[in-house]
């Protein structure tokens, strides 16, 4: 009897989640691939090396004396990069097998966590030049 592959996100979703909104994001997706796939170990080590790699992008920017936006998309590039290019082969390496998850749960996500941070760094401002 075959084993029914489970449904993941594409590395293109990955990828292009790490970039425009944080390489944290793009390694949950991950994540909750390596974990319909049940490959928990796998899961958190990709868990963690996303957060290690926001928390270095993180540094990095606040260490800059000008930061730009642009820093964070090649931050989330690079993040992306070695999620979708390094680890998703590696548990995945006949991903064209799997059906693929629709990625509008998780964008919705994205853009109303981004929203939040958006409102509060307007806030911030007004009360700060009140």
């Amino acid at each position: 009897m075959e084993q029914k592959l489970p449904k993941i996100y594409s590395k293109q979703a990955i990828l292009s989640f790490s970039i425009f909104f944080s390489t944290l994001f793009g390694g949950v997706l991950l994540y909750k691939n390596l974990i319909e796939a049940k490959r928990k170990t796998e899961a958190y080590t990709v868990l963690g090396v996303s957060i290690l790699l926001t928390i270095i992008a993180i540094i990095l920017g606040a260490i800059q004396e000008n930061p730009k936006s642009s820093y964070a998309y090649l931050c989330g590039l690079i993040g992306g990069c070695i999620l979708a290019y390094y680890f998703f082969p590696k548990y995945f390496p006949n991903e064209e097998q799997y059906e693929k998850k629709p990625i509008w749960i998780p964008l919705i996500i994205g853009i109303a966590i981004t929203l939040v941070f958006v409102v509060l760094m307007i806030l911030a401002l007004s009360l700060e030049n009140s």
